[in-house]
């Protein structure tokens, strides 16, 4: 399990520039850059809202050994936790482990944080 996941938030077009500057190599990507990138707050809080972060508190306590395990564990029906839980899988907060025909729902890291606007302030846009 990671230590920390790392949220950053920035527009869309300062994502790009950071992104295109790296890949010509006249900006180097830190250790400390973030992991995973928002355009929006909103948008990243629709993905951490608090139905999700009481899921991820769920899976960190009790270590469902399945999607339906935690769904009955949270009162929430299987395919609305399986949409949720695919949501933050792709955003790196949980792995689903296929274990035939079950899926098992880990935590990737210990805390989250994020980051607004990192280091935009070095990028100008023509």
């Amino acid at each position: 399990m990671n230590k920390v996941l790392k949220f950053g938030i920035a527009p869309v077009p300062v994502q790009r520039a950071r992104s295109l500057a790296i890949a010509a190599g006249t900006r180097q990507r830190a250790t400390d850059d973030p992991n995973v990138w928002f355009p929006t707050v909103t948008a990243m809080a629709r993905v951490l809202s608090d139905e999700n972060m009481a899921l991820l508190k769920v899976i960190r306590e009790s270590h469902p050994d399945s999607m339906d395990a935690l769904a009955k564990a949270v009162g929430k029906l299987a395919p609305n936790v399986s949409r949720s839980l695919h949501t933050m899988a792709q955003y790196g907060l949980v792995t689903l482990t296929k274990n035939g025909r079950t899926v098992m729902p880990q935590v990737t890291s210990e805390r989250v944080t994020v980051d607004f606007f990192p280091g935009a302030a070095d990028i100008t846009f023509k």
